[in-house]
């Protein structure tokens, strides 16, 4: 297989956004669940301005993941983490997440970065990188950020819960408070882990019961 290269995108990698978008789009119908869908143009200006992290095996795109900010830059979000089928398999989602991170982190110091997800895959990657399970009560209040929830199957669940909860979990890294020792962040994993499986039962025993 070809080696695959992680990049910082910039305006070389234009011609690849229509690639990622379809991506996107299919992913978000396998899964189910809202990847917030975007235009081709929005993927390029991502790029040209230097936001957006491109995983490629020679032409091909194997991966993708953008930033975007909230509330004037109060927070940021690592969005639209996605690895081509191709590709799973090789820890490629965890090392294109880690770029992005470290992106954020340098363009915008002492930020605060967070995420909404189904996915124990991801939320296993944000936990190894300091995030921490947080309520919804934690993250932005922009309304833009919110409106790109329309687009996934569970968006009446969040706006039922007056949006205080949904089958996404929100987590959040604080650069101001100090890191857990790897132990105990083990430790905690596992036990989100289980809460966050719980969490999701319940919801659809919710759902079932309203049906």
């Amino acid at each position: 297989m070809m080696k695959t290269e992680i990049h910082i995108a910039n305006a070389n990698h234009l011609a690849h956004a229509e690639a990622v978008c379809e991506m996107i789009e299919v992913a978000a119908k396998k899964r189910g669940t809202g990847i917030a869908k975007r235009e081709p143009e929005y993927i390029r200006k991502k790029m040209r301005e230097g936001k957006a992290v491109i995983a490629l095996a020679g032409e091909t795109v194997a991966g993708f993941c953008y930033v975007e900010t909230w509330e004037s830059k109060k927070y940021v979000v690592n969005s639209g983490l996605i690895v081509n089928p191709d590709f799973q398999g090789q820890g490629l989602a965890s090392k294109i997440k880690r770029k992005a991170f470290e992106l954020s982190r340098k363009k915008y110091p002492g930020v605060k970065l967070f995420g909404i997800t189904t996915s124990l895959a991801v939320m296993r990657i944000n936990s190894k990188l300091g995030y921490k399970p947080v309520t919804f009560s934690e993250l932005t209040k922009d309304e833009a950020f919110w409106k790109g929830c329309e687009s996934c199957p569970n968006y009446d669940i969040l706006m039922r819960n007056n949006r205080n909860n949904c089958l996404c979990t929100g987590m959040l890294y604080d650069p101001s408070v100090r890191e857990v020792k790897n132990g105990a962040r083990k430790k905690r994993i596992e036990l989100y882990y289980r809460w966050v499986k719980l969490k999701q039962i319940k919801f659809l025993k919710k759902l079932k019961v309203k049906k």
